[in-house]
């Protein structure tokens, strides 16, 4: 009964690991493009004003 107890526990824990780390590479993909969209749009204004 204990070996079952903690089997399920076991499995639980692993798929609650998998699912973080897969959440994890889809908030480094998601800070990277919203980085790559703030990098774009300080690249597209002007440094100053025109003489």
């Amino acid at each position: 009964m204990f070996t079952m107890i903690l089997t399920w526990v076991g499995a639980v824990l692993g798929l609650a690991l998998l699912i973080a780390m897969a959440a994890g590479t889809f908030v480094v993909d998601f800070d990277d493009k919203l980085q790559e969209r703030r990098r774009k749009a300080k690249s597209v204004e002007p440094a100053g004003p025109l003489p």
